[in-house]
């Protein structure tokens, strides 16, 4: 089966890869990140035990690890060096931290000493996504389910600053879900997947407002990843996107936006309602990632967790 047209036509390998069948997988186990290493190989994210699986680019489990991270999250994979880390949201817990691919702790982030989680009645602290900036190491964390705030850590994991939509000119973020800086430019923009507000907010490296795009094209944006020029959004509400250089839409990818609307939808009586999760079709795209040949990897907040191969054609 294939999805897209023309440039963009992929074929649809459905549960390419299957999460570990133990009864933590079959209660929750929703797929929320995915990432694909410089080896090939793909690591997903799900709220599980084991939280971190590690696939071959066949599909193979090879490695897992996470026993404690059932608020599985964000995934964020950066590569320092000739060396490659994981940085994991538990929204459960509230800890960011960052590992090796073989799980050994590097660094935690702490909830910051903001004002927004004192006084009478505090903001939870709910982080959802991490981003680097390339630049300077500097570390961005978003508080998604929680204050709406986004903040800003040094390499090393100190504070220093955060920012909540009021900097610009189109309002308070509203669920800042997924970060990401777009490596497509020569300086530091953090790109937001302002989720709530049917948006995408741009800022600097320092916090400040560049501009706003996609409130005619996009509805529930999630996260982000490049390749070239090009842009992939997952949207939670039933399709994944790509976005040309200049953030224009110019594929959608199995939309099945109708299912959204469904009582109980994404998890709740799927069992009556068979077009939920079908070939050619997504339920509820949380994370998706390229492969450096075009290749797409895309998880879904589903229980039991869905990830699917599109193969470029």
């Amino acid at each position: 089966m294939r999805v897209g047209r023309g440039e963009y036509t992929y074929e649809w390998n459905d549960n390419w890869a299957t999460l570990p069948d133990n009864p933590t997988s079959q209660e929750n186990g929703r797929t929320h990140g995915v990432a694909v290493t410089h080896a090939g190989n793909v690591v997903v994210f799900c709220q599980a035990n084991p939280a971190v699986l590690m696939f071959d680019p066949n599909g193979n489990l090879i490695n897992a690890w996470g026993d404690n991270l059932q608020g599985a999250h964000g995934l964020t994979l950066v590569r320092e060096g000739n060396g490659e880390f994981l940085w994991l949201t538990d929204q459960t817990t509230g800890e960011v931290v960052k590992t090796t691919l073989e799980g050994q702790r590097v660094l935690n982030i702490d909830q910051p000493d903001h004002p927004v989680y004192a006084g009478d009645d505090p903001a939870k602290y709910v982080p959802t996504w991490v981003a680097v900036n390339p630049m300077n190491g500097d570390i961005w964390v978003t508080d998604g389910y929680g204050s709406g705030h986004i903040h800003r850590y040094t390499q090393t994991g100190e504070y220093l600053a955060s920012i909540n939509g009021s900097e610009g000119d189109v309002g308070a973020f509203r669920c800042p879900h997924g970060i990401a800086f777009d490596p497509r430019k020569s300086s530091a923009e953090l790109y937001i997947a302002d989720r709530g507000n049917q948006r995408v907010q741009v800022y600097d490296g320092e916090g400040n407002f560049l501009r706003v795009f996609g409130s005619k094209t996009l509805h529930s944006p999630c996260m982000f990843d490049f390749l070239g020029d090009h842009l992939l959004v997952p949207q939670l509400f039933a399709r994944v996107d790509v976005l040309d250089g200049h953030d224009q839409l110019i594929a959608m990818l199995g939309d099945n936006g109708p299912t959204v609307d469904v009582k109980g939808w994404p998890n709740h009586n799927m069992e009556g309602y068979p077009e939920r999760v079908q070939p050619g079709k997504f339920n509820s795209p949380h994370g998706a990632c390229f492969a450096s040949n075009g290749d797409i990897y895309v998880v879904e907040w589903i229980v039991g967790g869905r990830i699917t191969k599109l193969v470029k054609v």
